[in-house]
């Protein structure tokens, strides 16, 4: 009787798919402790701190809006544990899009591994920011950013926030931050990082001086045109993955792009080097959150002009190199012309035309037959 041996061969790897799961699973139970500690006296104190908005104010209703008190916030340094749990929230959203929507597209389309990663990073991003930008828009509208632009400046300094409008800005960082992580759980490619990095580390700087300065009002009226731009382009990426002859979505896209550049220097201008150079109130005042005062807003309109003058240039070398694959993926093949040998010519005139054997040349096999009788 023969003795079956125990198998030494080593467990298969994991697939991306199982790293992508556990992850989310370990992070869903670390969510779900804070989620827990609310019910119970002793940890809720502490777990209060992570799920909901600190820092909050209620002012009595004036004469003129002789309704209910009203709530606001301002930010501190309990913030940033309100930060880390959203991001967990963030990464468990981001594992449910890629497991249930990202991955079953991928499988039946069969992407390469270069088009796989891109084909996630738009998926993900395009969600992110069609999600962001009608949250913003309707923020603008209920808020009358809209109706009234004056409001970026006279208003200043907007210390008391709404809730919406500071919950907006912890999602915000939230989700930039969580993109840390997700570089290792996607397994992203080391010569993709760098880029990775710096987009989401200028996403993180922008958005993090508009809440600790106080221009809440100005990083929202600029975050929600980008995010649209950024939208058009992601999505059009998608659809060119499915069908490479897509290319209207990235021409729309270009337009979109130069102009919301320029809708964004104008109202940075606009706003900072007008509006609150010519405010009364020009003094550093850390209680109250005033930081209108020139060094700093030369660094705002220096941070914004930097970063927009080299967003245009990757846009332009984005665009010679589309132009330059273009025009060599249609440029004319140049047929050469065949070199004629005199045994050649002398091979094609016995077997027929260049070289092709004819029914009438000298070895056909019916000639050899009338030989050989």
């Amino acid at each position: 009787m023969a003795i079956r041996r125990k198998s030494t061969k080593s467990p298969p790897i994991l697939s991306h798919e199982f790293i992508l799961q556990n992850h989310a699973d370990i992070v869903s139970c670390v969510a779900m402790v804070f989620l827990l500690g609310l019910m119970f006296e002793i940890s809720a104190k502490a777990s209060i701190i992570f799920v909901t908005l600190q820092y909050n104010v209620t002012l009595p209703a004036t004469e003129e809006q002789a309704t209910e008190s009203a709530s606001f916030y301002y930010y501190g340094i309990k913030d940033l544990a309100t930060i880390f749990f959203y991001m967990l929230v963030a990464i468990i959203v981001h594992a449910i899009i890629q497991e249930y929507v990202l991955d079953k597209i991928n499988r039946r389309m069969h992407f390469s591994k270069t088009k796989h990663s891109k084909f996630n990073e738009s998926g993900q991003l395009s969600a992110f920011y069609l999600f962001s930008c009608i949250w913003g828009t309707f923020i603008l509208v209920s808020e009358n950013y809209i109706s009234d632009p004056t409001i970026l400046w006279r208003a200043y300094p907007p210390n008391l926030m709404t809730f919406q409008v500071k919950f907006f800005y912890i999602l915000q960082l939230a989700y930039w931050f969580h993109a840390f992580p997700e570089l290792y759980f996607q397994k992203t490619k080391k010569e993709d990082i760098p880029r990775q990095l710096v987009y989401i580390g200028l996403y993180l700087f922008h958005i993090a001086g508009a809440y600790l300065l106080n221009l809440n009002h100005l990083g929202l009226v600029l975050l929600v045109p980008h995010y649209f731009v950024e939208f058009l382009f992601h999505i059009s990426r998608l659809f060119y993955f499915t069908d490479e002859k897509y290319q209207k979505g990235f021409s729309l896209w270009a337009v979109l792009f130069v102009l919301g550049r320029l809708l964004t220097l104008i109202l940075s201008v606009l706003t900072v080097g007008f509006g609150l150079a010519r405010a009364e109130n020009q003094k550093l005042d850390f209680s109250t959150g005033n930081f209108n005062v020139l060094g700093v807003r030369i660094a705002v309109l220096a941070s914004i002009c930097i970063t927009q003058a080299f967003m245009m240039w990757k846009f332009i070398n984005f665009q010679l190199r589309r132009w330059r694959e273009h025009s060599t993926f249609q440029a004319p093949t140049v047929k050469k012309k065949p070199t004629v040998t005199k045994g050649r010519s002398r091979k094609g005139t016995e077997n027929g035309v260049n070289g092709t054997v004819t029914s009438n040349g000298a070895d056909s096999p019916r000639n050899r037959k009338e030989k050989s009788s």
